[in-house]
């Protein structure tokens, strides 16, 4: 089965479509069915003989490709998105409502407005609300995110130099622990483990399971081993130089190799 994927825009959200008969391009520019309505998208990428079932449930429908019409009722909605923003802005502050307001997303329809943002806990915005739809006379719906979504929409540069994780291909956020950092010996300063949305790192996760099943297979800190120099006991690891260092008798440190440490372990001491 071939498949295309496309790009929806805010936020760089990607899909995985069926074109049906249509032959598209890199760069193409179509109208896909999309779970909350219709979307103007573009292509990124070309599946062919793609098995559906590695995704199931998350293919979606290519309707066209943009025609003039769709172009410009795409530009409309762009306008009418900068509008509201600025609209939902001022009434927040005439309201004192304690809301950050991070998007405005408009359905391709102009059938329902969007506004995203953060607050600190839970807010009355009815009021608001009856502002908007006075307004804009359409479906209106406010939906509050945390901080780590608002660092997805919004983007930007991670302390690494490059752009944030979350907005460039991460779908759903995992679940981020300090005991990831403490596995892979990272220093616990909030200042250097955190991200620009003030929690732990994504990429926290993505050598954990790694650190996890190389100590799976080492003896524990504390254990007691003997070696060419005397006996010694484990105090630490550096996983990523593939070394162990032991304690000796006499207070000297010895670092081992990790492909050393099996011989050494078959000769531990009582």
């Amino acid at each position: 089965m071939n498949l295309v994927k496309i790009c929806l825009g805010m936020g760089n959200k990607c899909r995985l479509a069926d074109p049906g008969e249509l032959e598209l391009h890199l760069q193409d520019v179509v109208v896909v069915e999309n779970e909350d309505g219709l979307r103007l998208g573009k292509v990124v990428g070309i599946l062919p003989d793609f098995d559906p079932q590695l995704a199931p449930g998350r293919v979606k429908t290519v309707l066209r490709r943009a025609t003039p019409e769709d172009l410009a009722q795409e530009e409309k909605n762009l306008l009418l998105e900068q509008r509201a923003a600025k609209f939902c802005q001022k009434r927040i502050e005439a309201h004192q409502l304690p809301i950050y307001l991070v998007e405005v997303d408009c359905l391709f329809d102009a059938s329902k407005i969007i506004f995203y943002f953060t607050a600190p806990g839970r807010v009355d915005f009815r009021e608001l609300v009856k502002d908007l739809v006075q307004e804009f006379r359409t479906r209106i719906e406010l939906r509050q995110i945390g901080v780590r979504h608002r660092a997805k929409m919004v983007g930007g540069l991670g302390i690494c130099g490059r752009g944030l994780c979350c907005a460039s291909f991460i779908r759903d956020f995992e679940p981020v622990s300090v005991r990831m950092a403490k596995e892979q010996q990272l220093s616990l300063n909030p200042n250097k483990i955190s991200g620009i949305c003030g929690r732990l790192m994504c990429c926290l996760t993505y050598e954990y399971a790694a650190y996890q099943e190389i100590r799976r297979h080492l003896p524990r800190i504390g254990k007691r081993l003997k070696t060419p120099e005397g006996e010694g006991k484990i105090v630490r690891y550096n996983l990523i130089r593939e070394t162990v260092t032991l304690e000796l008798e006499d207070k000297r440190e010895l670092e081992v190799s990790l492909a050393q440490l099996p011989t050494a372990y078959q000769e531990e001491a009582n």
